[in-house]
């Protein structure tokens, strides 16, 4: 299994296959606009703008699974990034990253990965890096900054 198995769907409704990003090194983060760790838009745009020519995407799922901190819409939520943090790169429509109702892409980034608490997400801004074939790579907790994982997907690129 890759994630090219997997569909998300963008803020804005539209439904589409993962293996659009088929050759392309993917760094996958549930987001909340209103964490402690939201500074870290800044960084995931920063990265973004830095490698996207070379073929790397950040995609965006705000959850709200983490302490109510992302209460709006996903439409909401992305126009807050966008406004605060000049986020460009694709936010999608709100999802649960554990539990029952978890999004099948979480689950299938959690048991190719484990985390501090096991297979499940301990908080926001947990970040799954995917090479260029799809496959899931690192796992990094929310306290790590992007800015300090471009080593690991300079790797992949």
């Amino acid at each position: 299994m890759t994630i090219y198995e997997y569909q998300a769907k963008l803020n804005n409704g539209e439904l589409y296959q993962l293996d659009r990003y088929k050759g392309q090194v993917v760094l996958i983060v549930n987001t909340a606009s209103k964490c402690g760790f939201t500074k870290q838009f800044d960084g995931l745009e920063k990265i973004y703008q830095q490698y996207k020519e070379q073929g790397f995407v950040v995609l965006g799922f705000p959850c709200n699974q983490f302490g109510n901190q992302e209460p709006g819409t996903a439409e909401e939520a992305a126009n807050e990034c966008r406004l605060n943090y000049g986020v460009t790169f694709p936010m999608h429509e709100k999802v649960e990253v554990n539990g029952d109702q978890a999004d099948p892409l979480f689950d299938y980034l959690k048991k190719e990965t484990s985390g501090l608490l096991g297979s499940a997400i301990k908080w926001n801004f947990t970040k799954f890096l995917v090479d260029r074939n799809g496959q899931v790579v690192e796992r990094f907790g929310p306290q790590k900054e992007p800015e300090k994982i471009t080593k690991d997907i300079e790797r992949y690129l």
